[in-house]
């Protein structure tokens, strides 16, 4: 099938495509000890052993515009989460999210805007960009559902750049580990790995099924930054992707890395509507 395209802000994809672009991601990264349920106006993603809200969300919200209906509506997710003793947290897109004035009916009830960005959906192909080539003594590793003896070294080596990549705290590695080597077991799952001279410096994931592939954690460790690997993982998780014959490949990218959208642009992707909001409630109305 031929790459999305279509006019701004959602390249041309039918409302049914768009709300399952929204629940995709959640349900990519529902392995063991993850639940998701689709309540029809909303979907939900519940981790039993991790409070962090990034875990523990409603996403795909179409709630209803009336003030009574909403707030009836609303009541019932706050209950939902206090009895999972989770803090409530909702993803919103404007223009698909509805009422249309979420946002705002969300912050009048206590919820605070945790900061969101941006989906961004291929619609070029990105063979046509020029690659960048490796340097001497580099690697690029696939690994898909590896056998059992070698997981544990794969998945320290993914947490390893994850963790200092993205700023994680060391006391959290033992349980990124676990978490990785649980989703190296999912079929859907692809983790790409650069090494250089044996040493893990970069990765990147790609979560592929039902037709669509979410990218995600493109990471240099800072020490081998400024050396084109995000370039070069992004390009070929979308590039084995299409070889793949998807015909919807996303990533999502926070709004205040300009960087790294132009990478994603430079390589095929457009940014699919606009900014999203992370909405946590910190303080109840």
């Amino acid at each position: 099938m031929p790459l999305p395209s279509g006019p701004h802000p959602w390249c041309g994809l039918s409302p049914e495509t768009l709300r399952f672009l929204e629940v995709h991601p959640a349900r990519a990264i529902a392995i063991p000890g993850r639940g998701w349920r689709d309540f029809g106006d909303a979907m939900m993603l519940f981790s039993a052993g991790e409070k962090e809200p990034f875990f523990n969300r409603l996403t795909a919200v179409r709630w209803p515009d009336d003030p009574q209906a909403f707030d009836a509506r609303l009541r019932l997710s706050v209950e939902l989460f206090g009895a999972l003793d989770r803090k409530p947290y909702v993803w919103t897109i404007p223009g698909l999210s509805t009422p249309s004035d979420l946002i705002a009916r969300l912050s009048a009830n206590g919820f605070v805007d945790q900061g969101g960005g941006y989906d961004m959906i291929l619609t070029r192909d990105p063979a046509d960009v020029p690659d960048v080539e490796l340097p001497r003594g580099a690697v690029l590793e696939r690994w898909n559902n590896p056998p059992a003896d070698q997981r544990p070294a794969v998945a320290e080596a993914l947490a390893l750049v994850i963790g200092e990549s993205f700023h994680i705290p060391d006391i959290r590695r033992a349980n990124l580990v676990a978490e990785i080597s649980l989703t190296l077991e999912q079929p859907r799952f692809n983790a790409y790995l650069i090494r250089i001279e044996g040493e893990p410096v970069a990765t990147g994931e790609r979560y592929t099924f039902d037709g669509a592939s979410y990218i995600s954690s493109i990471g240099t460790r800072p020490a081998w930054r400024g050396r084109g690997f995000g370039h070069l993982i992004t390009r070929a998780l979308a590039i084995d992707s299409m070889a793949g014959g998807t015909d919807l490949i996303y990533l999502g990218v926070y709004a205040e890395n300009g960087r790294a959208i132009r990478l994603y642009e430079r390589l095929g992707f457009e940014v699919l509507g606009p900014r999203s909001s992370d909405m946590l409630l910190e303080r109840p109305h």
